[in-house]
């Protein structure tokens, strides 16, 4: 198993099941002690916002929020500088802990040994 996993979230309200396997994915890497990066990008992008995640559902998922939760308590989540940009998102409206970075910085982390990158 990698050390380190960077997954990579597109889908959000619009494809509910994707969205969620990405979220439960990273929060299951970390409680099994690998270092998780989570990049949130397309529509999933509103999930930087506070109060977004809880109006997503879906049967038989985790809750949205608490996976948010858990993977900033233990890992980092990154908001898309130009999926920022499209939605008229800045630093000051994101949920605290995450950050809004580019594609260089995702590039370094996908590339990075020992690392496995999935997207959703």
């Amino acid at each position: 198993m990698a050390k380190k996993l960077v997954i990579k979230v597109t889908a959000g309200a619009d494809a509910p099941e994707r969205c969620s396997q990405a979220f439960t994915v990273a929060a299951v890497a970390l409680a099994s002690g690998v270092d998780v990066s989570l990049w949130l990008t397309g529509e999933s992008s509103w999930f930087a916002l506070p109060g977004r995640a809880a109006e997503f559902e879906l049967p038989h998922a985790a809750p949205l929020p608490d996976l948010i939760e858990s993977v900033l308590a233990g890992g980092r989540i990154t908001l898309c500088t130009q999926c920022a940009a499209r939605r008229d998102i800045t630093e000051k409206d994101v949920i605290e802990g995450v950050r809004i970075a580019g594609a260089q910085v995702f590039v370094q982390e996908a590339v990075a040994d020992g690392t496995q990158a999935l997207v959703y």
